[in-house]
């Protein structure tokens, strides 16, 4: 059995991703600002939930020791730069900082998710600070992979509007419709998450696009 971190387990697909790895019997932990979710499953009650700072390491360093593989599920699509939460900070900063931690504790891999398209009306830092992420984590000494979903649908805990979450089931259920969409086309989070686990398993390659988290998810 592997030992997991899940950077951002509390969040929409971070929690799949740890339900998933719970399941099969590995040891799995958690780092994120709001800690446990409100979940009510026993699964839940079997990850090590931490709540922390991301960008104060020395508040969860700990919890990368004798970790495996370190997966990074945080992401941002609304800013609040009084907060200092910006896509550059959040969506950039925070995947190097963590990826720079798992090369130091010695992990074997590191997957991050990042996105093959912005959300509509969303500046395009959203965008360009994942991918200045994917630059720096693959110069590292370690298996370093990226996933690149396109927009993911599936909960009441989805980002944005449940209306908009509801228009993406939709088209992804309409396969005429869904496969014109290329790199746009909508993916199920229990998709996304398994293709996620897996490759924190077993990571063969170092880019995934919309097509091969499909293949691998389903």
């Amino acid at each position: 059995m592997a030992t997991l971190l899940v950077v951002g387990g509390s969040g929409f697909i971070g929690r799949e991703v740890c339900r998933l790895a719970v399941r099969d019997g590995h040891d799995v932990r958690s780092v994120s600002r709001g800690g446990r979710p409100a979940i009510d499953a026993p699964w839940a009650d079997a990850v090590s939930w931490t709540s922390a700072d991301l960008f104060r390491p020395d508040a969860w360093r700990s919890r990368l020791d004798g970790a495996d593989a370190v997966v990074h599920a945080v992401g941002a699509i609304t800013e609040s730069p009084t907060e200092g939460k910006t896509f550059e900070r959040v969506n950039g900063d925070a995947a190097i900082l963590a990826a720079l931690e798992a090369e130091r504790a010695g992990a074997e891999a590191f997957v991050f998710l990042s996105a093959s398209v912005k959300p509509p009306g969303v500046r395009n830092a959203y965008l360009t600070a994942k991918r200045r992420a994917e630059t720096a984590i693959a110069g590292l000494d370690l298996k370093a992979v990226t996933l690149r979903p396109g927009p993911v649908y599936g909960s009441r805990d989805a980002p944005g509007p449940r209306a908009v979450d509801g228009l993406f089931r939709l088209v992804a259920s309409a396969p005429p419709i869904a496969d014109r969409l290329g790199e746009r086309r909508p993916l199920a989070v229990e998709t996304v998450a398994r293709a996620t686990y897996r490759t924190a398993l077993d990571p063969d390659e170092s880019l995934l696009d919309v097509a091969d988290i499909r293949a691998l998810g389903t």
